[in-house]
């Protein structure tokens, strides 16, 4: 069987769809996918073995240059290249007008969410077939049970996988414990204060941890360099694609995130990761996986869902070893560094724990 799957982005979401193709792989032999996605995100898919053709889309980028894009006949070579297969069976898992418009394109039965499932109604009428999932399920069950009732096989939701075991690295681990900060997100209100980043660095660094500090645009390599300054174990990494930057966060011990496309990475390959959440809620669409923490705000106006923190109320102060400041956004208050670096080495000490005991029984049935 050979299956196109449309999911363009997010970085999340794109990772969000891997267990659910691990599903299908196990419940259906010789499965194999094509997957559309945006050519910034194509690196990913490739890393799943039932993956046999990553299609880039740049409806992005073609956007903002509507008539090039058109002249230059690469969306005309974007829909030949889509149709030049026949497919068994063609799932939008985006669930939005455009990507229903890929799917519209392709060859093979179009399946997809209801009008009462889906995000944007009106793409449920692009499809052949159309499948009822509850709303209030984590992105990534949603995404399973689509897949399930497409191709009609059962699954354990229980178990999960993303099917990246043949992409994790088979060196050695590094003899210095690692762990990574993953400390870029977009929203101005999902930042996490820089003096908890930097006090944190400083614990995590006085307990003998290589910290390495991603940044993906150049306000995030000043943040990074602001953070590692001072700390003899960080290192700020230099520019990353994400298959080599998910090769860092392979080798790590640990990571802690903020709400940002990178920690559903960290999950992905199954590192134990705290994520902090203060502007956002992690409910339906938050890192998803073994050893996983979300840290949320106790504060009464959030999750406010906000790009920017609207909170007007008297002022979170605080005091580390930089001296006294306020906390902005205030939300952060009840996420201190002390608290994140305790319950990151809660995971990790569970995660080694699980691993020795998983190796151990595989060798006494050896």
């Amino acid at each position: 069987m050979r299956i196109l799957i449309v999911k363009t982005s997010s970085l999340g979401d794109v990772l969000h769809t891997l267990p659910a193709l691990t599903d299908a792989m196990q419940a259906i032999p010789g499965l194999k996918a094509d997957w559309v996605v945006e050519e910034g995100f194509a690196e990913i898919p490739a890393w799943h073995p039932a993956v046999d053709k990553v299609i880039p889309v740049a409806i992005r980028r073609w956007r903002k240059q509507v008539w090039h894009s058109l002249r230059s006949g690469e969306f005309k070579h974007f829909a030949s290249t889509l149709r030049a297969q026949d497919y068994d069976h063609v799932i939008d898992a985006q669930g939005l007008l455009k990507s229903a418009v890929i799917t519209r394109l392709a060859r093979g039965v179009r399946s997809g969410l209801d009008k009462n499932s889906i995000k944007e109604a009106v793409a449920s009428r692009f499809y052949h077939q159309r499948f009822a999932v509850p709303r209030a399920l984590h992105a990534v069950q949603r995404v399973r049970q689509l897949f399930a009732a497409v191709l009609g096989y059962q699954y354990n939701s229980n178990q999960i996988d993303y099917g990246l075991s043949d992409f994790m690295p088979t060196d050695a681990p590094e003899q210095v414990p690692g762990l990574m900060f993953l400390h870029g997100t977009t929203w101005a209100s999902k930042h996490w204060p820089e003096v908890y980043w930097r006090e944190l660095a400083s614990l995590a660094d006085q307990q003998g941890f290589k910290i390495k500090l991603p940044w993906g645009n150049p306000d995030e390599q000043q943040r990074a360099g602001r953070i590692a300054e001072g700390i003899t174990g960080a290192l700020v990494l230099g520019r990353q694609s994400l298959t080599e930057l998910a090769r860092h966060l392979s080798h790590c011990s640990g990571v802690v995130a903020v709400d940002t496309g990178l920690g559903h990475l960290a999950a992905a390959l199954g590192r134990p990761t705290v994520s902090i959440y203060g502007a956002t809620n992690p409910g339906l669409s938050g890192s998803f996986g073994h050893f996983q923490h979300h840290l949320t705000s106790s504060l009464a106006c959030s999750p406010c869902m906000r790009r920017e923190c609207a909170y007007r109320g008297q002022a979170m102060m605080d005091n580390t070893a930089a001296g006294t400041f306020e906390i902005q956004p205030a939300c952060y208050r009840s996420m201190p560094p002390s608290l994140v670096f305790s319950q990151l080495q809660r995971l990790m000490l569970q995660s080694g724990t699980e691993q020795k005991s998983t190796i151990d029984s595989s060798r006494s049935q050896a």
